[in-house]
């Protein structure tokens, strides 16, 4: 009894090699995307603000309020 079922699970477990490295893989697509300009324009004027801010603003206001604390 013990033997058909390790010949079993051997069985399966070698399926299961065989048959899920070929299955996990997710290739590219074979057609080129296309770019919509519009999508472009528009994820480039919603990301328009953070360009003006400056960063340091930022920095800036942590010094201050670890000063504050000393």
């Amino acid at each position: 009894m013990a033997r058909s079922g390790s010949l079993v699970l051997s069985l399966l477990a070698f399926a299961a090699l065989v048959v899920v490295p070929f299955n996990c893989f997710v290739g590219a697509p074979r057609a080129p995307m296309e770019i919509d300009g519009r999508a472009a324009a528009a994820v480039a004027m919603g990301l328009a603000p953070l360009a003006l801010e400056q960063p340091a603003s930022a920095y800036d206001s942590v010094v201050a309020m670890l000063q504050s604390w000393l």
